[in-house]
């Protein structure tokens, strides 16, 4: 009679080094896409700004078609959704809900700045402008209705002013 021993067969395990050394890798791989996706969130957000402020812009040419004015600065952009803010010699019954949800504050959570007659070359258009990320007035990181959005001058965003109103 012959007996066969078994031999304990012996199962490879991962080492504690490979272990680290996979768990580095992971999170080398994991970081490197962290840094692109949030670049790309500020973009994101960027572009939205620049979205919310040509819909500011076609909201104010809406209020000037109506009132034959831009929103005074003392009613400021809060008069596009909040028809109490008109002031009290306008006439209220002209007033239409020009932006369908209120937008006091820009994406960075700074209130819009807002002035009627532009300071930066056709003053029969209005100023509009978000502070941008780092919340600063008159940094490069602003958005504003009378450059590019690139922040570097090189002219308007939008279609020409419109035409001057007709005198009754």
């Amino acid at each position: 009679m012959t007996t066969h021993r078994r031999t304990p067969i012996a199962r490879r395990a991962f080492t504690l080094i490979e272990v680290m050394i996979v768990i580095a890798i992971i999170l080398a791989l994991s970081g490197l896409i962290g840094v692109a996706l949030f670049s790309r969130r500020d973009d994101a957000k960027r572009d939205t700004v620049k979205i919310d402020l040509n819909n500011f812009k076609q909201a104010l040419d809406l209020f000037r078609h109506d009132f034959e004015r831009y929103p005074k600065d003392e009613e400021g952009v809060k008069v596009l959704w909040d028809k109490t803010a008109l002031d009290a010699e306008a006439d209220q019954t002209k007033w239409k809900g020009y932006l369908k949800e209120p937008m006091p504050t820009d994406r960075w959570g700074s209130p819009w700045g807002y002035r009627q007659v532009s300071e930066h070359g056709d003053e029969s258009r209005f100023d509009l402008w978000s502070y941008g990320p780092d919340k600063q007035d008159g940094t490069e990181d602003d958005l504003t209705s009378w450059t590019t959005s690139s922040g570097d001058g090189s002219g308007p965003i939008d279609a020409p002013p419109l035409p001057s109103p007709r005198p009754k």
